[in-house]
């Protein structure tokens, strides 16, 4: 098989199944591993493919937001690991912005003890932080269907009033040109907000997240601390330590 009729095969399948893995990629193709894995590298080169960890999948539209339910759906054990990672940066009575999302979500139950308070504008959040006695205080605004976050005027309004010890954010997409993105323009500018309102910063995302980009820019990636685990690729990782502090949680 030729070289562009086997990258043409490659992108059938991820278009067929959105996410295929490097041994699916080897059988179905007849090519060895190290071929598979050159044109995946050439793939993604080219803007056709992006890379995850054991395999490959399509790039995200732009303006496209997942469901939380859809979102809560992938990548749950690694998300958990990240976020009682991320956990370990709160100490005990800090004031810090949990932002809406299927990642940061997962840090509740680890700031139990912390004795922390808490702003945040994702509604999933709410009922979690007072159930696990939080003093939670909750930014008003409109609230999105899909992610149940607040945004709008209200919610920018209500985070004036504050100032945090950290941020932690959550985010759709990150690369090194275009920073850390999010599909909505008002979700990003209260992201933008929040941050700006606190001491440090800290973006939360899986390694699926590395190389998408969505329509709304909210941090530079050295505006920020990123949060991720092992199943990112050492050489990608390699890249973004030469840019900003990355921390990693190995699973």
């Amino acid at each position: 098989m030729l070289t562009v009729e086997r990258q043409e095969k490659i992108l059938d399948l991820i278009k067929e199944k959105h996410i295929v893995k490097l041994n699916e990629l080897v059988e179905a193709t007849g090519a060895s591993e190290s071929t598979i894995r050159r044109d995946l590298t050439e793939l993604e080169d080219a803007k056709k493919l992006k890379r995850i960890h054991g395999g490959a999948t399509l790039f995200q539209k732009k303006r496209i937001e997942p469901t939380v339910a859809e979102k809560s759906a992938k990548n749950s054990h690694e998300k958990r690991q990240i976020a009682q990672f991320a956990s370990t940066f709160v100490e005990k009575g800090d004031c810090i912005f949990l932002d809406a999302g299927t990642t940061t979500v997962e840090m509740i139950p680890f700031l139990k003890e912390k004795q922390v308070v808490v702003v945040t504008n994702g509604l999933s959040n709410v009922v979690e932080l007072v159930e696990a006695g939080i003093e939670t205080h909750v930014v008003g605004g409109q609230v999105k269907p899909g992610t149940k976050a607040f945004i709008g005027r209200s919610a920018i309004e209500t985070l004036e009033t504050f100032r945090f010890d950290l941020a932690f954010l959550g985010t759709n997409g990150i690369t090194f040109d275009d920073g850390c993105t999010t599909p909505d323009p008002q979700e990003a500018f209260v992201k933008a907000y929040a941050k700006r309102r606190s001491r440090q910063s800290y973006v939360l995302a899986d390694h699926t997240k590395y190389g998408e980009l969505s329509f709304a820019k909210f941090a530079e990636i050295d505006e920020v601390t990123l949060i991720t685990s092992s199943f990112l690729e050492q050489h990608i990782l390699d890249k973004y330590r030469e840019i900003t502090d990355i921390k990693v949680v190995a699973i």
